[in-house]
């Protein structure tokens, strides 16, 4: 079971064509799998083994049949459950929701059925999407296969956990706050948040459950243990909505290159607005020095901050989710504003994550607009940068999986760097550049340090050059890192 287990998603579909396995075998080892190391990592919530059974044996029979049912005919995924699942309780972690069950698919979902995937169950999350850790009333915590002591990441927590576990090898997540990057970073699997607009969102909770609308900033993409079984799924579930289809079609870019040797690759590593933890600094110093060798590295002098990004991205995403906050919250900050109006005037310090989040819980559609050309200015320098390099290399975030804390809010919290305490909100800066810029970014798994934690990197490229962040991470792998199992049984 354990050997089966942590087979990619390519490899089990090979084996599934040959007949080397069927569908319902298949099944039935990640099945056994959940059940037997589920109750310690919480990862897979809500489960729907009965209808999976049933979908596999008729896999198996239209097999047997010589149809061909799509690319990912007889494949076991479980799937976040922010979105929603025809006929499977759909919470996204509210106790609101616990009685929810949509009569159609998201999506994304319904591409990955269409293609011949079996839904196995649901994954966890925290309420409404909206946490680096995952844990909520109707479902409580999810564990780290790595350290149960600590987070999974949120909000594709549940689903980066049951991708590391071995329980499935492909799941779909979310992100909109690193929430398919800092998962994959903490559980040691790979990531990638598409470019934004390629997969619909139709079907996500958060908005309410019938949302028709398109959010900013936020994207659907897929979680799994290789490089190339992220292609697998985003090449599946990418494509225009129904409003759209007749009138266009996508067709993504081939990656820059496909050898290591023609990538040209620039990076940055710490910055400090957002100092990076010296043992995740290590892993990717070293990986950097890995690739020296084999790649072109290329110096470049960013036209861009963190600190400005930062600032553009918090607006941009209260923006997004301020309308949904609790209105006690909504009026403490709208009476901040002054206060930061007058502190920014007088030069006092204030902390940036806070006041741009504030502002943008109560941007004006005008204000809002204003917003929107600082962050089309910065897609114009995004589109120059990637004249000259292919990548950009970055952290995913400060620090590796730590402790479970979920007292207080995320303003209360705190993350140690390099000894220190630092803002909780640190989860922010290093992924507010490729989702402000509707960048494709890959997360992937480059070592793991002497205390049995898995550290990522952040693979960055131009719009739409999805394949090309895919392949570079499909290549890194051959010399730095890839993915590698916990300490399970």
């Amino acid at each position: 079971m354990n050997e089966l287990s942590y087979r990619s998603a390519s490899e089990c579909l090979t084996l599934l064509r040959n007949r080397e396995l069927s569908s319902l075998e298949l099944v039935d080892s990640c099945i056994a799998r959940i059940e037997a190391l589920n109750p310690d990592i919480n990862a897979v919530v809500a489960k729907d083994y009965e209808r999976a059974r049933e979908t596999a044996q008729a896999a198996d029979a239209a097999r047997t049949k010589g149809e061909d049912l799509g690319v990912l005919h007889g494949l076991p995924m479980t799937i976040k459950d922010s979105l929603e699942t025809a006929g499977l309780v759909t919470t996204s972690g509210a106790p609101e929701l616990r009685d929810h069950v949509p009569k159609e698919d998201a999506v994304a979902v319904q591409r990955v059925v269409d293609a011949g995937a079996i839904i196995l169950g649901k994954t966890n999350l925290p309420i409404y999407a909206g946490d680096w850790q995952t844990f909520n009333e109707v479902y409580g915590q999810t564990n780290n296969p790595w350290d149960v002591t600590r987070t999974v990441g949120g909000s594709s927590g549940g689903a980066a956990a049951s991708v590391a576990a071995g329980f499935i090898p492909l799941e779909i997540g979310s992100d909109i706050g690193g929430s398919i990057r800092t998962p994959a970073n903490y559980c040691g699997v790979y990531g990638h948040k598409p470019s934004h607009g390629i997969v619909p969102g139709r079907g996500h909770i958060p908005g309410p459950p019938g949302t028709k609308s398109e959010p900013d900033l936020a994207v659907i993409g897929p979680l799994a243990r290789t490089a190339g079984d992220l292609r697998l799924a985003l090449d599946v579930i990418a494509g225009p909505d129904a409003l759209t289809r007749d009138g266009w079609t996508l067709e993504l870019p081939p990656p820059r290159a496909d050898r290591l040797g023609e990538f040209r690759v620039a990076y940055w590593l710490d910055d400090p607005l957002c100092p990076v933890d010296s043992e995740v600094r290590g892993e990717l110093e070293a990986t950097i020095e890995a690739l020296r060798p084999h790649v072109k590295l290329v110096d470049v002098d960013l036209s861009f901050q963190l600190e400005t990004i930062v600032a553009l991205y918090t607006r941009l995403l209260l923006g997004v989710i301020g309308a949904d906050m609790p209105r006690a919250l909504r009026t403490l900050t709208r009476l901040l504003l002054p206060y930061y109006a007058v502190a920014d005037r007088l030069g006092i310090e204030t902390d940036l994550v806070t006041k741009n989040a504030a502002r943008g819980m109560h941007l004006s559609h005008v204000d809002w607009n204003r917003v929107n050309e600082g962050r089309t200015r910065l897609r114009w320098q995004c589109h120059e940068l990637f004249e000259d390099i292919d990548v950009l290399l970055t952290p995913v975030g400060p620090v590796t999986a730590f402790p479970h804390q979920t007292g207080g809010n995320q303003l209360s919290r705190k993350i140690t760097v390099n000894g220190k305490k630092r803002p909780y909100m640190d989860h922010i800066p290093w992924i507010a550049l490729a989702t402000s810029a509707f960048l494709p970014a890959t997360s992937a798994p480059v070592g793991v340090r002497p205390e049995g934690l898995p550290v990522n990197i952040q693979i960055i490229g131009p719009h739409l050059g999805d394949h090309t962040t895919i392949r570079f991470a499909e290549l890194l792998a051959d010399i730095r890192g890839g993915f590698q199992r916990p300490p399970l049984g």
